[in-house]
């Protein structure tokens, strides 16, 4: 069935730990912007995906110039999330889920975009691969699959953002937020540097 497969292929590729996931994770633990926060990740899927269903897909693999754009930009993005993060987390007294007003909404609206439209590997596994697979289906079947798709990025998101808040006693110590904010850096430079590779 359509639906289900796009589901499934879609869920499979966003439960891994990425910027945007650790993002989504942090902002759900400080119960801070939460809803704005999932929604435009799930509506930017939404959007990729009907967009590689309409053929940006071939279009964005034929264009070096864009995906170099996305690369270099992204990384660029990334590093300087984890500088940020590793800050965070090695400065004395390290901040807790609750210690500080929260951040402007346009300001974490804006690093959310970043995370998801500076990630050149969003394009692939969104516009790409959800696209083609759903072209696959023929004319009947490729926006039932885009459906299903869709559905599982709803999903994650909203039980990523809304769900992790279960958290917040864990992470009432600063201890726990240095352990978080330190792996988030080192996932932010990771990717950064695996962008960077030839």
């Amino acid at each position: 069935m359509p639906v289900l497969a796009g589901f499934a292929t879609s869920l499979s590729l966003i439960v891994a730990i990425g910027a945007q996931n650790a993002f989504v994770l942090r902002q759900g633990l400080r119960r801070e912007h939460v809803l704005p926060v999932v929604l435009t990740c799930a509506l930017s899927d939404a959007l990729l995906i009907s967009s590689g269903i309409l053929g940006l897909g071939a279009l964005l693999t034929r264009s070096q110039l864009a995906l170099d754009i996305a690369k270099f930009g992204g990384a660029a993005f990334l590093y300087t999330y984890a500088a940020l993060a590793a800050k965070r987390a090695f400065k004395p007294g390290a901040i807790t889920a609750t210690d500080r007003g929260p951040a402007a909404l346009r300001s974490v609206v804006l690093t959310c975009l970043g995370f998801t439209y500076l990630n050149p590997h969003v394009y692939l596994d969104t516009v790409v691969l959800l696209g083609s697979l759903a072209n696959q289906r023929g004319t009947d079947g490729r926006w039932l699959y885009g459906l299903g798709a869709i559905t599982a990025s709803f999903t994650w998101f909203f039980a990523l953002g809304f769900f992790s808040g279960r958290l917040a006693k864990v992470f009432s110590r600063p201890r726990a937020w240095q352990f978080l904010d330190s792996g988030i850096a080192l996932i932010m430079a990771t990717l950064a540097t695996w962008m960077l590779l030839p």
